[in-house]
């Protein structure tokens, strides 16, 4: 009897690691990361809750966004994540209690902010003012060694060339720890020319968030694998060979947190068996 439980179990992790090595490695479960999963929760967890959330779910690291009535449980959060294994991976926007704990925890999150809104009347000028005022938040990760994402939420400063143009500006200017984070949930809008525009946007990439995507944002928010569109972006994305983090979202505030990042994360998969075999 012992002979044949040993036996199994060598094909059942035999078959494992041929699973995991059909599966694209920029798509493996230890590069994706847990985004919108605080003020969005309707199970209202508390930092270990949410920490041990994350650690039952097999996820790995988490990009956090708060609202003020979260700023109290930001150390929380930090010893939270330290506790189970979890990666505090990045941070939504800036905010003075919760840089001064970085630098207490010696964690070095990226940061993830919006361009800000122009005035200027030509693309030149508008590029040039968005750089100006985002100098001091890049002056200030910089000095922090923060790598500092310009994320995508709509408007002038979400449209991919835009985004680019900006970053490209602010490296020319000595800040050379500016990338980019771009939301498929904020980019309904670039379904049609993905490929061109996430090929202007891959050099400069430091996260990618997924969701499922339907033409006209109908809805906004969808479970990946559960849309018309983001197989085919998705695939686009491995072909590339890009490599850097993904992110899953829940973003909904009607679902349990751990329900959505769970639908994302069996849709991921299954996106995954039905990418053609020369992406894996």
């Amino acid at each position: 009897m012992k002979r044949v439980s040993s036996l199994f179990l060598s094909v059942v992790l035999l078959s494992s690691s041929f699973a995991l090595a059909d599966e694209p490695q920029v798509l493996q479960q230890d590069n994706l990361v847990a985004w919108c999963i605080v003020p969005f929760d309707a199970a209202k967890r508390t930092p270990p809750e949410r920490a041990a959330m994350l650690k039952e779910l097999g996820i790995q690291r988490c990009a956090y966004d708060w609202r003020t009535e979260h700023v109290p449980t930001f150390e929380a959060e930090i010893q939270a994540y330290q506790q189970e294994g979890i990666e505090f991976f990045a941070f939504w926007r800036v905010h003075d209690q919760a840089f001064e704990l970085f630098k207490k925890y010696d964690l070095h999150p990226q940061i993830w902010e919006t361009i800000p809104l122009t005035d200027a009347d030509t693309q030149e000028a508008r590029v040039e003012q968005a750089a100006q005022r985002l100098q001091a938040v890049a002056k200030r990760t910089q000095h922090a060694g923060f790598p500092l994402g310009l994320y995508n939420h709509g408007g002038w400063g979400g449209e991919p060339e835009n985004m680019v143009a900006v970053c490209q500006k602010l490296r020319s200017m000595g800040f050379d720890h500016v990338g980019i984070v771009y939301n498929f949930h904020h980019g309904h809008e670039h379904i049609a020319d993905w490929p061109v525009v996430f090929g202007l946007m891959k050099p400069y990439l430091i996260c990618l968030n997924l969701n499922g995507m339907n033409d006209k944002a109908k809805p906004k928010i969808l479970g990946i694998g559960k849309g018309k569109h983001e197989r085919a972006m998705i695939e686009t994305i491995v072909e590339s060979g890009y490599n850097g983090p993904i992110g899953i979202l829940d973003h909904r505030n009607e679902l349990d947190a751990k329900e959505s990042l769970q639908e994302n994360l069996t849709g991921l998969a299954t996106v995954v068996k039905e990418l053609p075999t020369e992406t894996k």
